[in-house]
């Protein structure tokens, strides 16, 4: 895929167990997912649930943040495929444009 091409960020904030599955999947559409990164992250919010202990006694739940840089008009296909697979209400998602996108070498 170009990159010039890319025009939105497609943001998927997991349950860490979701994690694996979830890259899986990324990974199975390379007609939509030319690649993306991942980040480590805990969350916090009335909302949240905390299933484990080490959670419930910080008050944050382990998050797993997968960044896609790619083309808004695939947005729906792959989160269709997301929500068929993680019907999860633990895992939210959330897209920005992307103005610009380029590398330094």
């Amino acid at each position: 895929m170009d990159d010039s091409l890319y025009d939105c960020v497609l943001t998927l904030a997991l349950p860490q167990a979701l994690e694996e599955e979830a890259l899986d999947l990324l990974l199975a559409h390379p007609q939509w997912v030319d690649g993306f990164s991942v980040v480590h992250a805990e969350g916090h919010g009335r909302l949240v649930q905390l299933p484990s202990v080490m959670e419930q006694i910080r008050g944050r739940a382990r998050r797993c943040l997968v960044t896609v840089l790619m083309r808004h008009v695939h947005t729906p296909d792959l989160l269709q495929a997301l929500q068929q697979t993680f019907p999860h209400p633990q895992a939210a998602w959330w897209i920005t444009p992307l103005t610009s996108f380029g590398r330094l070498a």
